[in-house]
């Protein structure tokens, strides 16, 4: 089994590995309902029982699926998580062509901040997951990085509008345990710490071995407050997977000359400790106190048996001394547990 974490006070217990649930609604990563169920077996049978996922992925797709497979499963069995913050409203053609089939889920995405959006998404998640709780619900893609020019508006609908008031309603009354948010940058985090107490936030591609500049100010800051991490695209959309090749992602976008520079850089000193440069992205995120769990998105149950063994195995303590002292690894990040996961 893999070991689990208890959530603050929630009364959760997240296993330190999750299964992030975005790549099964993607009908063009999986396209049937068997590949998605194969790969999702996959997980519960390597022990893990933390499930994210969101209306976003795939347009209900992925919530559907999840909801499917662990239907059968005892309730208290698994924690489970999902997003709130977009509304999906009927447009086929948009679909068809986002997706590039008409057999993709023909809804379109819209944002929704406000009391009622998020309580509709609250409710319409629990149709689609076809399940009587949801454990985490987090506000997804707030802040300037995935609103740009929406974000105010986007704020005003969370604050005046009253989306902030339903999460903590939910909480209060007990429909979810935690709240939090799933975003790609950390001052949105600090700022919704600063309106409201929140659980735990799901932080994609900002505490990386490439991206660590979180371990001054909003680490320390979650810690001194309870306030628990969960990390999100370990390998920073992939680069950290494929390495500094032509092409390769960061971020969702090509990554820039320096960029690609600090990998070669973070390459050779793995190479010199034989150490692949996917095992120690992998390792890196689970070595900060601050950080619950890490949440992968394999589209394949290979994937995932690879993912898996890379965090049991034991890695050279020498390796992230190394890193520091090349100065491509901030002084004060963690080394994590040798190794991470037991055997």
């Amino acid at each position: 089994m893999i070991p689990a974490t208890a959530l603050g006070k929630t009364g959760l217990n997240l296993t330190r590995i999750g299964f992030g649930g975005a790549p099964i609604g993607d009908i063009r990563k999986a396209p049937t309902a068997a590949q998605a169920d194969e790969l999702l077996q996959a997980a519960w049978d390597a022990g893990i029982r933390y499930f994210d996922t969101a209306p976003f992925y795939g347009c209900g797709l992925s919530e559907r699926r999840i909801g499917d497979f662990l239907r059968g499963k005892p309730r208290d069995s698994y924690v489970l998580s999902t997003k709130v913050g977009r509304l999906l409203v009927p447009d086929r053609a948009w679909a068809t062509e986002r997706f590039g089939t008409a057999e993709a889920m023909p809804f379109r995405p819209v944002f929704d901040f406000t009391y009622d959006g998020v309580m509709r998404s609250y409710e319409n998640s629990l149709q689609r997951l076809g399940l009587e709780r949801i454990d985490i619900l987090f506000l997804h893609d707030i802040g300037w990085f995935s609103q740009k020019d929406n974000h105010d508006h986007a704020m005003r609908q969370l604050l005046a509008g009253g989306g902030l008031r339903a999460l903590e309603e939910l909480r209060a009354s007990g429909a979810v345990k935690a709240i939090g948010a799933g975003v790609n940058e950390a001052p949105i985090i600090e700022t919704l710490m600063d309106h409201a107490r929140f659980d735990v936030f799901l932080l994609a591609n900002r505490y990386t071995l490439l991206d660590h500049a979180v371990v001054e100010g909003l680490l320390p800051r979650c810690q001194r407050e309870g306030v628990s991490i969960i990390i999100g695209a370990p390998l920073n959309t992939g680069i950290l997977l494929t390495g500094a090749v032509p092409g390769a992602s960061f971020d969702y976008a090509p990554a820039s000359e320096a960029m690609l520079e600090k990998t070669r850089r973070i390459e050779a000193v793995c190479r010199r400790h034989d150490v692949r440069l996917l095992r120690a992205a992998m390792n890196f995120p689970l070595g900060h106190p601050a950080v619950i769990a890490l949440l992968p998105g394999p589209a394949k149950a290979s994937e995932l048996a690879d993912n898996l063994s890379h965090l049991r195995a034991d890695m050279p303590v020498a390796l992230w001394e190394e890193l520091k002292a090349e100065g491509v690894l901030h002084p004060n990040a963690p080394a994590p547990a040798s190794p991470v996961l037991p055997g």
